[in-house]
Protein backbone atom coordinates (compact mmCIF):
# COMPACT_ATOMS: atom_id res chain seq x y z
CA UNK A 1 0.00 0.00 0.00
CA UNK A 2 1.49 3.39 -1.00
CA UNK A 3 2.32 5.91 1.72
CA UNK A 4 -0.21 8.65 2.36
CA UNK A 5 0.78 12.26 1.64
CA UNK A 6 1.11 12.82 5.38
CA UNK A 7 3.41 9.78 5.76
CA UNK A 8 5.52 10.90 2.79
CA UNK A 9 5.87 14.39 4.27
CA UNK A 10 6.83 13.00 7.68
CA UNK A 11 9.43 10.67 6.16
CA UNK A 12 10.90 13.49 4.07
CA UNK A 13 11.02 15.85 7.06
CA UNK A 14 12.80 13.19 9.14
CA UNK A 15 15.40 12.58 6.42
CA UNK A 16 15.94 16.30 5.88
CA UNK A 17 16.37 16.82 9.61
CA UNK A 18 19.20 14.24 9.62
CA UNK A 19 21.09 16.57 7.27
CA UNK A 20 20.04 19.82 8.96
CA UNK A 21 21.00 19.05 12.56
CA UNK A 22 24.74 18.50 12.04
CA UNK A 23 24.91 21.16 9.32
CA UNK A 24 23.25 23.80 11.48
CA UNK A 25 24.48 22.80 14.90
CA UNK A 26 22.59 24.07 17.95
CA UNK A 27 22.82 27.51 19.45
CA UNK A 28 20.28 28.36 22.09
CA UNK A 29 21.11 32.08 21.99
CA UNK A 30 20.45 34.05 18.80
CA UNK A 31 23.48 34.81 16.63
CA UNK A 32 24.17 36.33 13.23
CA UNK A 33 25.09 33.74 10.60
CA UNK A 34 27.78 34.52 7.98
CA UNK A 35 25.35 36.40 5.69
CA UNK A 36 24.24 38.45 8.74
CA UNK A 37 20.83 36.89 9.44
CA UNK A 38 19.67 36.64 13.06
CA UNK A 39 19.42 32.90 13.71
CA UNK A 40 18.72 30.61 16.69
CA UNK A 41 18.59 26.92 17.56
CA UNK A 42 19.00 24.71 14.47
CA UNK A 43 19.09 27.50 11.90
CA UNK A 44 15.71 29.07 12.64
CA UNK A 45 15.35 32.59 11.24
CA UNK A 46 12.48 35.02 11.14
CA UNK A 47 10.86 37.95 12.87
CA UNK A 48 10.16 35.80 15.94
CA UNK A 49 13.88 35.35 16.77
CA UNK A 50 14.68 37.40 19.87
CA UNK A 51 18.29 38.49 20.34
CA UNK A 52 19.90 37.62 23.69
CA UNK A 53 17.07 35.23 24.65
CA UNK A 54 17.85 31.68 25.81
CA UNK A 55 15.74 29.13 23.92
CA UNK A 56 15.07 25.76 25.56
CA UNK A 57 15.92 22.52 23.78
CA UNK A 58 12.19 21.79 23.53
CA UNK A 59 11.66 25.15 21.82
CA UNK A 60 14.55 24.46 19.46
CA UNK A 61 13.21 21.03 18.51
CA UNK A 62 9.73 22.50 17.96
CA UNK A 63 11.11 25.27 15.74
CA UNK A 64 13.11 22.77 13.67
CA UNK A 65 10.09 20.49 13.27
CA UNK A 66 7.86 23.36 12.16
CA UNK A 67 10.51 24.80 9.84
CA UNK A 68 11.19 21.44 8.19
CA UNK A 69 7.49 20.67 7.76
CA UNK A 70 7.10 24.05 6.08
CA UNK A 71 10.07 23.34 3.79
CA UNK A 72 8.66 19.92 2.81
CA UNK A 73 5.27 21.51 2.09
CA UNK A 74 6.94 24.18 -0.06
CA UNK A 75 8.75 21.59 -2.19
CA UNK A 76 5.60 19.48 -2.46
CA UNK A 77 3.57 22.55 -3.53
CA UNK A 78 6.09 23.58 -6.20
CA UNK A 79 7.03 20.09 -7.44
CA UNK A 80 4.45 17.53 -6.27
CA UNK A 81 5.04 13.80 -6.13
CA UNK A 82 8.83 13.62 -5.89
CA UNK A 83 10.37 10.43 -4.48
CA UNK A 84 10.84 10.83 -0.71
CA UNK A 85 14.67 11.11 -0.79
CA UNK A 86 14.49 13.78 -3.51
CA UNK A 87 11.76 15.60 -1.58
CA UNK A 88 13.88 15.41 1.59
CA UNK A 89 17.06 16.66 -0.08
CA UNK A 90 15.34 19.64 -1.63
CA UNK A 91 13.39 20.31 1.57
CA UNK A 92 16.65 20.68 3.50
CA UNK A 93 17.94 23.02 0.80
CA UNK A 94 14.73 25.06 0.96
CA UNK A 95 14.96 25.15 4.76
CA UNK A 96 18.50 26.51 4.41
CA UNK A 97 18.15 28.73 1.32
CA UNK A 98 14.50 29.53 0.77
CA UNK A 99 12.04 28.44 -1.93
CA UNK A 100 13.73 29.94 -5.02
CA UNK A 101 15.77 26.78 -5.57
CA UNK A 102 12.67 24.65 -6.28
CA UNK A 103 9.92 27.13 -7.02
CA UNK A 104 11.42 29.72 -9.37
CA UNK A 105 11.83 28.27 -12.83
CA UNK A 106 12.85 31.75 -14.02
CA UNK A 107 15.95 31.87 -11.82
CA UNK A 108 16.77 28.27 -10.87
CA UNK A 109 18.04 25.60 -13.24
CA UNK A 110 17.25 23.03 -10.54
CA UNK A 111 13.61 24.16 -10.48
CA UNK A 112 13.38 23.86 -14.28
CA UNK A 113 14.89 20.37 -14.16
CA UNK A 114 12.58 19.26 -11.34
CA UNK A 115 9.58 20.58 -13.27
CA UNK A 116 10.74 18.72 -16.40
CA UNK A 117 11.16 15.50 -14.42
CA UNK A 118 14.93 15.29 -14.91
CA UNK A 119 15.60 14.36 -11.30
CA UNK A 120 19.22 13.24 -11.73
CA UNK A 121 20.15 16.56 -13.31
CA UNK A 122 18.19 18.43 -10.63
CA UNK A 123 20.05 16.56 -7.86
CA UNK A 124 23.31 17.43 -9.55
CA UNK A 125 22.42 21.13 -9.35
CA UNK A 126 22.47 21.13 -5.54
CA UNK A 127 26.26 21.64 -5.17
CA UNK A 128 25.96 24.91 -7.12
CA UNK A 129 24.01 26.42 -4.18
CA UNK A 130 26.95 26.58 -1.74
CA UNK A 131 27.47 30.34 -1.73
CA UNK A 132 26.31 33.16 0.51
CA UNK A 133 26.78 36.90 0.33
CA UNK A 134 29.53 37.91 2.76
CA UNK A 135 30.62 41.56 2.83
CA UNK A 136 28.88 42.10 -0.49
CA UNK A 137 30.49 39.22 -2.38
CA UNK A 138 29.18 35.74 -3.12
CA UNK A 139 31.52 33.28 -1.41
CA UNK A 140 31.47 29.47 -1.28
CA UNK A 141 31.19 28.48 2.38
CA UNK A 142 32.75 25.13 3.38
CA UNK A 143 29.75 24.21 5.56
CA UNK A 144 27.36 24.84 2.67
CA UNK A 145 29.57 22.85 0.28
CA UNK A 146 29.48 19.87 2.66
CA UNK A 147 25.72 20.24 3.21
CA UNK A 148 24.93 20.42 -0.52
CA UNK A 149 27.04 17.27 -1.05
CA UNK A 150 24.98 15.44 1.60
CA UNK A 151 21.74 16.63 -0.02
CA UNK A 152 22.95 15.56 -3.47
CA UNK A 153 23.91 12.13 -2.16
CA UNK A 154 20.51 11.64 -0.52
CA UNK A 155 18.74 13.02 -3.57
CA UNK A 156 20.43 10.59 -5.95
CA UNK A 157 19.32 7.61 -3.82
CA UNK A 158 15.77 8.53 -4.81
CA UNK A 159 16.42 8.27 -8.53
CA UNK A 160 18.63 5.19 -8.90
Amino acid sequence: MPASPKQRAAAAAALATVIAIPAEGIRQFAYYDPPGILTVCYGHTGADVVAKRLYSMDECRALLTADMQKAVATVERCVPGLPVPVLAAFADAVFNLGPTLVCSRASSTAARMLYAGDLVAACNQLPRWDKARVLGAMVALPGLTKRRAAERSLCLTGVS
